[in-house]
């Protein structure tokens, strides 16, 4: 079926977002031209809004609108405690967690050198200025168990040895609530080589 270029146009732009194929894009373009025009234009200036006014914080990388994000700038984190994680919704996860104080860095990724995706790309260069600053006194990891998730793990970890910073790792292993007999081998293993003392 042919579409008239502007809704074919539409239906274009939703492709762009993960996950939503032409079918889905489709949906969404006739659900905002049938009865969304007030809504279309709420999303159109909310996009237009965020494109132009959102930016990266220029000490976490998170997504900011100033210079600094709001938690980059709040005076009751604890700036020498760094959790480098690979992207702003793992952000998001710690933050609704309510148990971490610290600060953020956010990669944006993982390395991926097949992909183009090195160290720079990445902010590491930003990330070994901060270290070298002398401020940061523990490092934690939060990167993925992927391959690519464990080489960025290992490159942050020879960035904060060569600055003398020491490094933890978020544990990782069988959810709370989880029954053994659903976790997968590598998941239990993980969760053996990381196990500690139990106390009352």
């Amino acid at each position: 079926m042919k579409h008239a270029p502007l809704v074919e146009q539409l239906i274009q732009a939703f492709t762009c977002l993960p996950g939503v194929g032409p079918r889905s894009a489709q949906r969404m373009a006739y659900a905002l031209l049938d009865r969304g025009r007030d809504e279309g234009r709420r999303l159109a200036d909310a996009l237009h809004g965020a494109m132009d006014g959102v930016e990266h914080c220029q000490r976490c990388r998170n997504y900011a609108e100033a210079e600094l994000c709001p938690i980059c700038s709040d005076p009751r984190r604890e700036p020498g405690l760094v959790c480098i994680v690979s992207s702003p919704t793992d952000v998001l996860a710690f933050e609704q967690s309510g148990e971490f104080r610290g600060q953020y860095f956010v990669l944006m990724g993982e390395l991926s050198p097949l992909d183009g995706i090195g160290p720079r790309e990445l902010g590491l260069d930003v990330l070994e200025q901060r270290l070298r600053e002398g401020q940061i006194q523990e490092l934690i990891l939060a990167t993925g168990t992927t391959v690519e998730g464990e080489a960025t793990a290992h490159y942050v970890l020879d960035l904060a040895q060569d600055a003398g910073v020491s490094v933890s790792r978020i544990a990782q292993g069988v959810p709370m609530g989880g029954d053994l007999e659903f976790v997968d081998g590598a998941t239990l293993a993980q969760a053996l080589r990381g196990r500690r003392p139990f106390q009352s």
